[in-house]
């Protein structure tokens, strides 16, 4: 006997909501009132609400400051025709307003309907993505040349690093206290990482001298000489994550370049404020073209007024500072040092939240 054999699309078995749903694409329904008919699960995250709850609201009253976002919607439903609007900020109502607000890219499609007149399509896709692959091509690409520059500035300092290291020396000679002496022994040795860095700097573009360290103890030798430096009512807090295993790195170079990253927090605090060195393992990480299934992220979190808008896409260029007393050398050597590595330097800002990211890829130790 002939078995009947069922050639039915396999798509038939789904309903066209649970396929929706299974998107990471936002997608909203709107009537011609500009409110709420549907949402795919995916939208309902960005709203921060239950499709049920948002039912019959208009769909910019989820949102704070969504003027940009209503005026799209109503230039398409006038006009009829699709309209698309890149990077809108959302922070929906029902979240919390520490949390990090949505950037998307909306695209709106009217649909015209004989019995149910006019509706709205919204596809909201995640930005932040795209954003960040584009801020970190920039700023590998732009490497070469303040490399260049970091090397000419880094013949200047190389003097006086041997001046202070031989006044320590004939300061150490004269103090008769072990407990005084343990500072010089600091300037010696600070002293000493630091020519060892600015001649690396100096030299040809060589790979790090790495060796297997654990992250965390780099970052507690950063903490010990913020503290010594920091104004009494500054608070420096560490939040490490136990299971980041240990990697390869230069330790002088990384040392320097965490330094420079929580040094620049600090100065942009004043006089009070709090500093957190965090650490997380992250995984899967793409760093330009190439991706790690292991990275060190080591973040440098402040609470200070945040980084000047005007600065945020030069910010990593040598010379480029937003304080008068500034250098502007600190964060772009620091983003030298840590690509030598294969990672890179991140940071997203805001008043009362400044965070900076080192990426730092995880080799095999074995």
């Amino acid at each position: 006997m002939a078995v009947e054999q069922d050639f039915t699309s396999p798509l038939s078995h789904f309903d066209p909501a649970d396929l929706l749903d299974a998107l990471s694409t936002g997608i909203v329904m709107l009537d011609s009132h500009l409110c709420l008919t549907y949402a795919n699960v995916g939208a309902q995250d960005l709203m921060a609400v239950s499709v049920n709850k948002a039912r019959g609201r208009p769909f910019g009253d989820i949102f704070h400051d969504s003027q940009k976002l209503t005026s799209t919607l109503r230039r398409s439903l006038d006009r009829l025709e699709p309209c698309a609007q890149h990077e809108i900020t959302l922070r929906p109502i029902g979240s919390i307003m520490t949390r990090e607000p949505h950037v998307v890219d909306v695209t709106v499609t009217p649909l015209e309907g004989q019995v149910t007149g006019t509706h709205l399509l919204l596809e909201l896709t995640d930005a932040k993505t795209r954003q960040r692959i584009s801020r970190e091509n920039d700023i590998l690409s732009g490497m070469d040349g303040s490399r260049l520059m970091i090397r000419q500035l880094a013949h200047e300092i190389k003097n006086p690093l041997g001046g202070l290291r031989g006044a320590a020396q004939l300061l150490e000679r004269e103090l008769g206290s072990s407990a005084q002496r343990e500072y010089t022994t600091v300037i010696i040795s600070e002293a000493d990482r630091l020519t060892a860095l600015v001649d690396s700097m100096i030299g040809p573009s060589r790979p790090p001298q790495k060796a297997t360290v654990n992250i965390h103890e780099l970052c507690e030798h950063v903490v010990y000489l913020l503290r010594a430096e920091a104004p009494a009512d500054i608070a420096i807090e560490r939040d490490y994550d136990p299971s980041l295993p240990d990697g390869k790195f230069d330790r002088n170079q990384i040392i320097q370049a965490l330094l420079n990253v929580a040094r620049n927090a600090m100065q942009a605090l004043g006089q009070s404020g709090r500093i957190v060195m965090r650490t997380r393992v992250q995984s899967n990480v793409s760093i330009g073209s190439n991706r790690h299934k292991l990275v060190a992220a080591v973040q440098v979190e402040d609470n200070g007024p945040g980084v000047p808008t005007d600065l945020t896409k030069t910010l990593f260029y040598p010379l480029v500072t937003g304080r008068s007393t500034g250098t502007g050398l600190g964060l772009a050597v620091a983003q030298d040092l840590v690509t030598r590595h294969g990672g890179i330097v991140e940071f997203e800002s805001e008043p009362g939240r400044t965070l900076f990211t080192l990426l730092l890829p995880l080799e095999t130790t074995e």
